[in-house]
């Protein structure tokens, strides 16, 4: 018990700052982009943080992404463990499915703007941290909690492997 709720305080500190700086914007595209910036920057820092608790070395494909994702990465920030599924043939596209969306517990959206997805947060995360490990993806929600789907799931792609690069004159 103790875990879960120093894991709901921890995630309401880094969350509330993109909600509270984006309660002024009136349109959604600038909405959508400041929670997408501000997920990519918790994504950017969370990685070492997750790297130094876990003892998860390199995956060696995005099967193997997707699984420390779900079952390391959303556990022990989120306390939810999504479901992998709906692999494309080609194996280079899943989705994420939460039963419960940890999110929607601490936002409840306004009746004028009940179009809006504060999960988009999540896509920046996931993208922010997944490109520290030099992985391109495009993240993007299917279904969310907060629209009033039975689950929310997000859809994550592999777009390109980032290959590392030497700063000039370090080789």
């Amino acid at each position: 018990m103790l875990r879960t709720e120093s894991t709901k305080i921890n995630l309401m500190r880094p969350l509330g700052q993109p909600a509270l700086a984006c309660a002024g914007y009136r349109w959604r595209e600038n909405y959508y982009s400041h929670q997408r910036r501000g997920g990519y920057n918790i994504g950017v820092r969370i990685i070492e943080d997750f790297l130094a608790r876990t003892n998860v070395g390199r995956c060696h494909d995005f099967r193997e992404t997707a699984d420390v994702i779900s079952k390391n990465a959303f556990k022990l920030y989120l306390g939810v463990t999504p479901t992998v599924t709906n692999w494309s043939p080609a194996g280079d596209e899943f989705s994420l499915q939460l039963d419960s969306n940890p999110l929607a517990e601490f936002v409840e959206l306004p009746d004028n703007h009940t179009g809006l997805s504060y999960s988009s947060l999540l896509c920046g995360v996931l993208r922010g941290a997944l490109e520290m490990v030099q992985m391109a993806v495009d993240v993007r929600i299917v279904q969310d909690t907060l629209q009033g789907d039975l689950q929310t799931e997000l859809r994550l792609r592999f777009l390109r492997r980032i290959e590392e690069s030497m700063p000039a004159g370090e080789e």
